[in-house]
């Protein structure tokens, strides 16, 4: 892990030892939280429908029906595509990664050139000008926001059963994390929440080197169910204490807890790293004696 530079007095609090000596944990990469940001232009999606909508109470009834099918088809692509952007985020965040299984973003374009057609053609333009409007607008959502992940990624040469194990208890530590985060923002204390993300950051990386070896799950699978959650547990009740009382030593014992935390996955981390070089040194090593065996 990173050294943080800086002292007690610093910006963001006291300094933490990184790795000293052996192999470092790679910096993890920011997985996306519960609620990630899914950037601005899905979120102008959910603003495109109103127009149908509002659209559709000035007129004939037709075009009330045109308005409002096309604000339920508009919205549904909205939800749908923002969930696209947050699974691939996830996606790319990680070592190893299933494909989605629902192509949101591809759904959402479908949906988008829907409705987009149908209103044009309860509208009265025309079957023709309907369908190519619709295909126009599926292009162009699809162009905006691409497609979804359509393969796998890294999975190769590793057991589906025990990459699927640990992609599920990956998800179950995420909503560990998220809870930590979310109960954090009831102390109302700045300082305090970056040091539990600097912590969730740590976390992730104990999970990247976990989803690259598999294997490692059950040595660490405390780490992910049993620590978490009790960091979970204990973040939520001093979050309480703290926010009724604003004791300054309960924060003091809480950051004590979250260094100590940090110490444990990032030693654990080094650990998982150390093991998986040495088993790559013996086979090497093997590899090489039969090189020399075949000449």
């Amino acid at each position: 892990m990173a050294q943080r530079y800086g002292g007690q007095y610093s910006p963001g609090g006291a300094s933490q030892d990184g790795i000293k000596g052996g192999i470092q944990a790679p910096p993890p990469p920011s997985l996306p939280r519960e609620g990630g940001k899914a950037g601005f232009r899905s979120w102008l999606l959910f603003v495109l429908p109103f127009l149908f909508a509002i659209g559709a109470f000035s007129g004939e009834p037709a075009e009330l029906i045109a308005g409002l099918a096309t604000f339920a088809l508009l919205m549904a692509s909205a939800w749908l595509t923002r969930d696209g952007i947050l699974a691939q985020q996830a996606y790319d965040a990680r070592n190893i990664a299933r494909r989605p299984a629902i192509p949101r973003k591809i759904f959402g374009s479908v949906l988008t050139g829907a409705g987009l057609g149908l209103h044009t053609a309860l509208s009265g333009e025309g079957i023709a000008i309907a369908v190519a409007f619709g295909l126009t607008g599926a292009a162009l959502h699809l162009a905006a926001f691409g497609a979804d992940p359509m393969a796998d990624k890294g999975a190769e040469g590793i057991d589906q059963f025990q990459s699927d194990r640990v992609a599920r208890a990956v998800d179950e530590a995420e909503k560990h994390l998220a809870a930590m985060k979310d109960a954090i923002l009831r102390a109302n204390d700045r300082r305090i929440a970056q040091r539990v993300d600097r912590f969730a950051d740590t976390a992730r990386g104990l999970f990247r080197t976990i989803e690259t070896d598999p294997g490692d799950l059950t040595g660490a699978r405390k780490y992910l169910s049993v620590y978490l959650q009790g960091a979970r547990d204990a973040t939520v009740k001093f979050a309480d204490h703290f926010a009724r009382t604003g004791d300054v030593a309960a924060k003091i014992e809480y950051e004590t807890l979250l260094n100590d935390l940090e110490t444990t996955f990032a030693d654990r981390t080094k650990s998982l790293l150390a093991g998986g070089k040495s088993d790559l040194d013996v086979e090497i090593s093997v590899l090489r004696d039969r090189l020399k065996f075949e000449k």
